[in-house]
């Protein structure tokens, strides 16, 4: 794919941003369109740092992208999150579908998920 067509493309698909700076962080929310004109948001954070190898400023990013399906959810989890941040209390555990609990906090160590990927029982 040529350069341009690449940057056309892009924002063709591009329909709201938003960025908003927060100290030596700024974060850019962007809602996108998918080829199936479905849209999802984009949320990037970008830190500026000095690079001692070359002696100038970089932008170091990092992109979450969050589909439709998903919002309420997320939503559910950064508001939890955020309180227990402010309050210090932990959230009430909320049952759903098939009385599963949610929101227990589990010692996880992300380097056993890989043993299990693949591994039916």
């Amino acid at each position: 794919m040529e350069e341009k067509e690449f940057k056309e493309r892009n924002e063709h698909n591009e329909i709201f941003s938003k960025a908003v700076r927060a100290g030596k962080r700024t974060y850019f929310f962007d809602v996108k369109a998918t080829r199936g004109d479905e849209l999802y948001l984009t949320i990037t954070e970008s830190k500026k740092r000095f690079s001692d190898d070359n002696g100038k400023f970089t932008y170091e990013k990092h992109k979450l992208f969050l589909y439709r399906e998903d919002f309420d959810k997320f939503l559910n989890g950064l508001h939890e999150t955020i309180g227990y941040i402010d309050s210090g209390e932990f959230p009430e555990p909320e049952i759903e579908e098939g009385n599963r609990i949610r929101n227990e906090f589990t010692d996880l160590d992300f380097d056993e998920l890989g043993d299990d990927i693949g591994n039916k029982h």
